[in-house]
């Protein structure tokens, strides 16, 4: 190996150093990496920037905004409403997200699923009385496992497929290519979590407290045509709402007071809670559920999709002082509406649309994305401050599961590519307003976008230098040759690797290695590459080893030590059943 290798090879370990100390991104290390190798001549500007054009990683964005149409369309909403429901025991519970969650992560990219679960979790939790940190860590691993059940559940197993393809050029896995090793391995992975979890949780107080604790006067509407006209308040779900109480219920000009559960709602009732901004922005996600209007504009339910919540403070100098809600006509000077008033932290009594407004009242306004930028500077409010909770488009919701199941066939029975069954299901999910462009913009995680195609620049540097088959080779040595141990030793490298740094860096680094001793060994890449794909997948022991996992830190209350305590026998239980499962399903006993 001459100079060039070894200095692959030492920037390679420097950057793992670099990630695994967390003082810098990891997009910004791999982008280091691929500035240093292209300027120094290892790679060429095309091998440099090939990852930025890779099938995988494109797909890996598609997938991004397949997953945002399911968000934005209620998709999940729709999901969870029908089948947590009520449970009676920690384990019930935990069952009731991790069968449903390992599904959907199988199909959708893990980390939107954990995303979109997290509140609806956490609000459920204390419905049922039970505590996040019992809840949260389940999530998460349950996405993790539900990720490795087909190739576009995690964005790592697309990139592994695209670096693959790309190294070899083989036509790489087809969708269902992984789902062998994967479902039984989630299968049995989820219900020893089932078993073991409830016990060895710990079991804090919810302390997390999500948005501001500001109480604010809220007043909405039941849509006419929605779908809570005719139930009960209690059918309806609006008494077990956290953080915010239903005063009063205005209807043709009378008002129904310490509204029973019993109440049954209609078309057009203007509905008045008091609560703070986290639990007005739940309500509106209902379906069902709509702003109140105050003059005699047409709804602005139409185009809810495009709008957002703002806390806006209403300055001395403002021109609507001294006006009721209803006079100051906001839609026509702001392009906004006012949902609720808060003054001096306190809610204000009284129907919203009389409210007279002063100085240092803090409206909760629903209006364009624009509305920040044009009205920051403006001398009416002081402080505006951009709350982004957009509102589900509920009547796509089936649309956009229609959607992701016609990608998925597709893929599946061979009659598009993989890249291209997903290009098809994003711009479905655009054009059929299931999201918004601007929302498929947002969707896309451009850190995680960046670190994998920079991550191809030290792959292919370390494939042509020498430097992968140079490594490959003390593995082999350490192995003696037998197929069984040397995946058994890949799976643990790609394991530690990923808990030290990003899953998706981890495995762009090792296919090139695993490729090296393959070709010596003479035998198959495939089990080998899908214990990559595995062992970059199922990281359980830190918060740092997988995004979902930091994601559910903070609201399960959860110390670092806990992740340790569950997650180290996790890894080494789910490593020992992966790598028995390939041995069984390729044939390789402990002897080759």
């Amino acid at each position: 190996m001459d100079w060039q290798g070894w200095f692959a090879l030492g920037l390679a370990g420097s950057a793992l150093l670099l990630m695994s100390a967390g003082r810098f991104a990891p997009h910004l290390v791999m982008m280091g990496v691929l500035v240093v190798l292209s300027a120094s001549g290892i790679v060429s500007a095309d091998q440099a920037l090939s990852g930025f054009s890779n099938s995988g990683l494109i797909t890996v964005v598609a997938m991004f905004v397949v997953a945002a149409g399911i968000h934005h369309s209620g998709g999940v909403d729709l999901l969870v409403n029908h089948l947590l429901r009520n449970p009676r025991t920690v384990r019930s519970a935990q069952a009731r997200i991790a069968l449903p969650v390992s599904l959907l992560s199988g199909f959708l990219n893990n980390t939107p699923v954990v995303a979109t679960m997290i509140p609806a979790v956490h609000a459920w939790s204390r419905k049922i009385g039970i505590s996040p940190s019992k809840l949260m860590i389940p999530l998460s691993y349950s996405a993790i496992l539900g990720g490795t059940l087909t190739l576009i559940g995690t964005s790592t197993n697309l990139v592994i497929n695209g670096q693959y393809q790309q190294l070899t050029g083989e036509p790489g896995f087809s969708i269902f290519s992984i789902t062998a090793i994967g479902l039984p391995v989630a299968v049995i992975g989820v219900t020893a979590m089932l078993l073991v979890m409830p016990r060895m949780l710990p079991d804090r107080k919810d302390q997390q407290k999500f948005g501001s604790m500001r109480e604010f006067t809220l007043e909405v509407a039941v849509s006419f045509d929605g779908p809570l006209v005719g139930k009960t308040v209690g059918e309806a779900g609006l008494r077990e709402l956290e953080r915010l109480y239903l005063v009063e219920i205005e209807r043709d000009g009378s008002v129904v007071t310490a509204v029973p559960s019993e109440e049954r709602l209609r078309g057009g009732d203007r509905l008045v809670f008091a609560g703070d901004t986290q639990a007005i922005s739940d309500l509106l996600r209902i379906n069902g559920i709509v702003p109140s209007v105050h003059d005699d504009e047409p709804s602005l339910s139409k185009d809810r999709a495009e709008r957002r919540l703002v806390e806006a403070a209403l300055s001395p100098r403002s021109d609507v002082l001294g006006l009721t809600i209803r006079d100051a006509r906001f839609r026509d000077r702001y392009g906004a509406v006012v949902l609720a008033v808060a003054r001096g932290g306190e809610r204000v009594s009284g129907n919203l649309g009389n409210i007279r407004l002063k100085p240092g009242d803090v409206l909760l306004l629903e209006a364009r994305p624009a509305f920040v930028s044009r009205q920051r500077y403006n001398k009416d409010f002081l402080l505006i401050n951009d709350l982004e909770t957009e509102t589900p488009r509920h009547d796509r919701a089936w649309l956009s599961w229609g959607i992701l199941l016609v990608l998925v066939g597709l893929a599946a029975c061979g009659i598009l590519s993989m890249l291209n069954a997903a290009l098809l299901g994003a711009a479905l999910m655009i054009l059929s307003g299931c999201c918004s462009v601007g929302q498929a913009q947002k969707s896309v995680d451009v850190p995680v976008i960046l670190t994998i195609a920079a991550s191809f620049a030290l792959g292919a540097a370390l494939e042509q230098t020498g430097a992968a088959g140079f490594v490959a080779e003390g593995i082999l040595q350490l192995s003696q040759g037998s197929v069984l141990l040397t995946i058994l030793l890949v799976y643990i490298a790609v394991s530690v690797l990923t808990e030290v740094i990003t899953n998706n860096a981890a495995a762009v680094l090792v296919i090139p290695i695993v490729l090296s001793m393959t070709n010596s060994m003479g035998v198959a890449a495939e089990p080998f590459v899908i214990a990559v794909m595995m062992a970059a997948s199922a990281s359980f022991a830190t918060p740092l080893g997988y995004q979902t996992n930091m994601m559910v830190f903070g609201p399960g209350g959860y110390r670092f030590s806990d992740f340790v305590r569950v997650g180290v026998p996790m890894n080494l239980f789910i490593g020992a059943v992966t790598v028995a499962v390939i041995a069984m399903v390729y044939g390789i006993r402990p002897g080759l």
